[in-house]
This record gives structure tokens, C-alpha cells and sequence, in this order.
């Protein structure tokens, strides 16, 4: 794709692109940016309302996060601690995405794509540059909103895929 992005999906798109490439670099102040902010991004529109969610909180207030295997996070300030504390415990993270779909409607645009993530933590206690290599499989959901100033992460929630084993075929009995 040349120049800027033309369609919703396109700009979406580059959106979710620009938040993996943020957590693969460590780029705390982009992540931040990405997301959305109750005050500096209101959701654009037509009309003078100001959406609410079920509990009465501000958009960027009810901004949501489940990491795997973490209960939700709620509020930005919640979301972007979890943030600071992965990247301040993950010496290398690199994300492959596959299976993405990107469908926009209105002011709020839905990513679900599956992230091949592989990770390493801080070296051992005296060992090399880098802890051991791990590989994970998750399935991400990401919620955009539409701000004057671009599409804003509203929500993250990242489940991850239980490897089938070949125990599993096994366990089938004929009927």
C-alpha cells in the first residue's frame, strides 16, 4: 500500500500494526498514545451526547484489558501499569499476526487476529544475554474508537489457544 491509508479498514488496520510494532520495541510512550484517553480523545460525531458505558464512566475511563491469564483491567492508568510492568519484565517480544480480519462500523472498529508471539524473559542468574526462548499462541480481540486524532485502542482481550495433543484424539470412544 502507497501513501497514506484511504479507508477506515486500511487506517484500522495501520493502527493495530503501529500498537504490536510499540510493544515489540518497548515503546511505552506509544503504546500510551494508542490508547484511548477519556479527555484529549472523544469519540467523534454528529451529535452533543457524550457516550457513557452501563456503570456511567467516560469512554477512555471504561478502557479494558485482559492480558492472558490476568483478570480485566479497567481504566487507563490500570491498563497502561500492566503495560509498563510486560515490558519491564520481558527483555525480547515479537508478534506475528495471522488470521486478521478488521470490520469497521460507524466510530468503532473490531481487529481479531491471532498473535504467534514469541518471548524471552531477563538471562538467568549468571547466564547469557537473553532467558530462554518461549512460543505462544493467542487469539486477540482489539476494539478501536475514532478520535480526531485517529483510531484509539478502546479494549484488548488476548486468550490464549490450548495446544491439541495427540492424547486428545485417544480419548474418543466408538460408539
Amino acid at each position: 500500500m502507497t501513501g497514506a491509508a484511504r479507508t477506515d479498514v486500511e487506517q484500522v488496520a495501520l493502527a493495530n500494526t503501529a500498537f504490536y510494532e510499540a510493544l515489540e520495541r518497548g515503546d511505552f510512550d506509544k503504546v500510551s498514545e494508542l490508547w484511548l484517553d477519556s479527555e484529549a480523545d472523544e469519540v467523534t460525531g454528529d451529535d452533543d451526547r457524550t457516550d457513557e458505558s452501563v456503570d456511567g464512566t467516560a469512554d477512555g475511563d471504561a478502557i479494558s484489558c485482559v492480558h492472558p491469564g490476568w483478570p480485566v483491567l479497567t481504566g487507563r492508568g490500570e491498563v497502561l501499569r500492566s503495560y509498563a510492568l510486560i515490558m519491564a519484565n520481558t527483555e525480547y517480544i515479537q508478534f506475528f499476526l495471522t488470521d486478521v480480519k478488521v470490520g469497521v462500523a460507524g466510530d468503532t472498529a473490531l481487529v481479531t487476529c491471532t498473535e504467534n508471539i514469541l518471548s524471552g524473559g531477563p538471562p538467568p542468574e549468571g547466564g547469557g544475554e537473553l532467558g530462554p526462548l518461549v512460543g505462544q499462541l493467542v487469539v486477540a480481540t482489539n476494539v478501536f474508537r475514532r478520535t480526531p486524532e485517529g483510531w484509539k485502542l478502546w479494549s484488548h482481550h488476548a486468550s490464549p489457544v490450548l495446544a491439541e495433543t495427540d492424547d486428545d484424539e485417544g480419548d474418543e470412544t466408538p460408539s
